[in-house]
């Protein structure tokens, strides 16, 4: 199973192992969703391959499916970029071989969810929101460890 989102049509996708579509629904990115999150706080959604690193049955909106953003990949371009410690790397490549959460304490941000609150507008800090109903039917999908895949 694979979660496929594409930012320009605000659209998720939830696709099952022989392609056939499980869920499409409107989606709703944070409040500067042009481009690729490159720092906490510049209200980005990410943009890549990632994976659903946990699972929250409550919170401040509903049930949440967390990404795996920052990605190593995130991280290594980071790196190269002076945006993030070298030395941090080895703590994205254990997430990253374990399929965990990654650090989300970083200057890179994190925390990134696909969770309810409404599609009106793009609104989050990055995250991915969806109407409740849908968010209640991709959580009841979805597993850790499902692909997210995030496009421009």
């Amino acid at each position: 199973m694979r979660i496929v989102i594409e930012k320009a049509k605000r659209l998720l996708t939830v696709y099952n192992d022989s392609g056939a579509v499980l869920l499409q629904c409107k989606a709703a990115l944070g409040f500067s969703p042009v481009g690729h999150k490159l720092r906490e706080g510049d209200g980005r959604t990410p943009e890549g391959e990632y994976m659903v690193c946990l699972r929250r049955e409550t919170g401040k909106f509903g049930c949440a499916l967390g990404i795996s953003y920052p990605s190593l990949a995130d991280a290594r371009q980071a790196a190269e970029e002076g945006r993030l410690d070298q030395a941090l790397l080895p703590l994205f490549e254990a997430a990253q071989q374990a399929k965990k959460r990654p650090p989300w304490g970083t200057a890179l941000g994190g925390e990134i969810y696909i969770h309810g609150g409404g599609t009106d507008q793009d609104w989050t800090a990055g995250c991915i929101a969806l109407q409740e109903e849908h968010m209640q039917r991709l959580f009841a999908l979805c597993e850790e460890g499902t692909q997210v895949l995030i496009f421009p």
